[in-house]
């Protein structure tokens, strides 16, 4: 049986104060009936994914965009239908949503997403909408005092929420030692901390989840970690991501994109092989590799959640 194919928009509207996200409910005479999703729905045969959204969102919410990028595509198999949510972020709007449609809406905490009944599909939208466009991976700095001020300067002037500590020079216990302070320092500034290392870590060190090498990721046959923290994972080629999505990873970083002075020698794939990569991630994916914050917005529009980074924030 061919599968019939349909192409939905999406939309993960943000309020002014970045903290919440609006979620309407479906009509209970539908599939999927009585689950809440992100508002949209069918594209007709001549409209691109933001035409087909900016109706959608007039018809259903009384809304207009102003401002909106791509956040995710998902392609999502059922029984009948192949579907592709092609998701944007609406950062600005014209008018108050209401269901015109005679729908629930309400706006939500990103982090009480978690608490709401979605379609299957939308699961890697939920994981898209709270995390940031940023990615800051920590340099190796043997001094603490250097560290911890480093580290407080992303937060605070570059505004970084999302901090994966990555320091392989440290022995176990100094590891521990500074991830306590890496993680003080991100609860300040309402940041998330992920450990580079074993998921045992986590019985030392209350961080918000564990970041997996390439190489820890392909030896692994379950997910290591319960679904209450966030499980990332370093991703090279289609077959790492392939084994991503079969642990259960909440987004991944890619790479690497462009040549870079820790890894000279590595052919990098670019932004067009990257982006058929990320095409069929089904997970939030990091363009890593000789990235800067000014690639994030270029990331986004090939797919990715954004960008992650060394250099660009560890100075």
């Amino acid at each position: 049986m061919v599968k019939r194919r349909v192409h939905v928009a999406a939309a993960a509207i943000v309020s002014a104060d970045k903290k919440h996200v609006l979620i309407a409910r479906r009509p209970s005479n539908v599939d999927h009936g009585g689950l809440w999703e992100f508002p949209g729905g069918k594209l007709a045969p001549y409209e691109t994914g933001l035409e087909g959204l900016k109706r959608e969102l007039h018809e259903e919410l009384g809304v207009e965009i102003r401002r909106a990028q791509p956040l995710i595509r998902v392609h999502h198999e059922y029984s009948d239908k192949h579907i592709l949510l092609d998701v944007w972020q609406v950062h600005e709007f014209a008018g108050e949503p209401f269901g015109r449609e005679g729908q629930a809406v309400r706006w939500v905490a990103m982090e009480d997403l978690v608490g709401y009944p979605f379609p299957a599909a939308n699961l890697p939208i939920l994981r898209a909408v709270m995390l940031p466009k940023e990615y800051l991976i920590t340099g190796e700095e043997p001094d603490n005092e250097r560290f911890e001020s480093l580290l407080r300067r992303a937060l605070d002037e570059d505004g970084v929420r999302l901090v994966q500590l990555r320091a392989k020079g440290l022995a176990r216990d100094a590891y521990v030692q500074r991830a306590q302070t890496a993680l003080a320092l991100c609860r300040e500034f309402g940041a998330r901390l992920l450990l580079n290392g074993e998921p045992e870590l986590l019985e030392q060190v209350d961080a918000d989840g564990i970041h997996l090498t390439s190489q820890r990721l392909m030896e692994l046959e379950r997910r290591p970690i319960g679904e209450g923290k966030w499980l990332s994972a370093s991703t090279h080629d289609q077959t790492q991501l392939d084994k991503a999505a079969t642990l259960g990873c909440d987004f991944v970083t890619l790479s690497p994109l462009r040549t870079t002075p820790s890894h000279p020698d590595v052919a990098p794939m670019g932004w067009h092989d990257f982006q058929q990569l990320v095409e069929r991630a089904g997970m939030p994916v990091f363009a890593l590799g000789g990235m800067t914050r000014f690639d994030a917005n270029h990331a986004r529009a090939v797919g990715a959640q954004g960008i992650a980074s060394i250099r660009d924030f560890w100075k």
